[in-house]
């Protein structure tokens, strides 16, 4: 994990971080609503336009592997931006005594989640807060080829300091890339300390074809 990325931009991409076969086989999960616990239209919400799934636990075991591993690899990360930030919160060593923090304040419900977008469909700038416990940092796994399974559908990033205009971060990841990136805000180094910059993120309008992302939040939800 490229540690400097995330202290120096708020977020890092990972190339090739799995294989094309294993993002072909997770895409083609969609349209297995045993898997799922429920499904979300974005437009009748007001969250954009396209749909994603929850997964239902037991989750598939390659992506509880992937949540476990990645877990274990972002906390010391997680852990310095709590210091940083002089937080009263320390997060544990693997994801399962994380959850056990979650089911303490009652978020019982699984949150990796499949998002399917088709020609026209966007997601708007967001956050996912599922509850009081939050883990700082989370993923997203891309699952089709740009350029050739769909066209736009830019990973879009925006940073609000105070006193600041917006900085907007555009992306454009390729099948088997991992964005590591903030669940809600980072720290910044300020003239007196550390500050915290507020991040959202969202997906750019697909112009053609169909774009499929796994997203990896480590907390549960309520």
């Amino acid at each position: 994990m490229d540690v400097a990325a995330l202290d120096t931009d708020g977020f890092a991409l990972v190339p090739s971080f799995i294989a094309s076969e294993t993002a072909v086989e997770l895409r083609g999960m969609y349209d297995d609503d045993a898997r799922f616990r429920s499904r979300i239209v974005m437009q009748r919400h007001a969250f954009g336009r396209g749909e994603y799934k929850y997964f239902a636990n037991p989750l598939p075991p390659v992506i509880s592997d992937l949540r476990e591993r990645l877990y274990v690899a972002l906390v010391p990360i997680a852990n310095a931006w709590a210091s940083r930030l002089r937080l009263d919160v320390s997060f544990p060593p693997t994801h399962q005594e994380f959850v056990e923090r979650c089911f303490a304040s009652e978020q019982r419900r699984p949150t990796p989640l499949l998002l399917k977008y088709g020609p026209g469909d966007y997601n708007c700038l967001h956050q996912d807060l599922y509850g009081p416990v939050a883990f700082p940092l989370q993923a997203t796994v891309y699952l089709s080829r740009a350029g050739d399974d769909f066209g736009g559908g830019e990973v879009v990033l925006s940073e609000n300091r105070p006193r600041a205009q917006t900085r907007v971060h555009v992306i454009q990841p390729s099948q088997g890339d991992l964005l590591v990136l903030p669940s809600h805000s980072v720290p910044r180094q300020g003239t007196r300390g550390s500050y915290r910059a507020q991040f959202k993120h969202g997906v750019g309008t697909v112009r053609w074809g169909t774009r499929y992302v796994l997203g990896i939040v480590f907390h549960e939800a309520l």
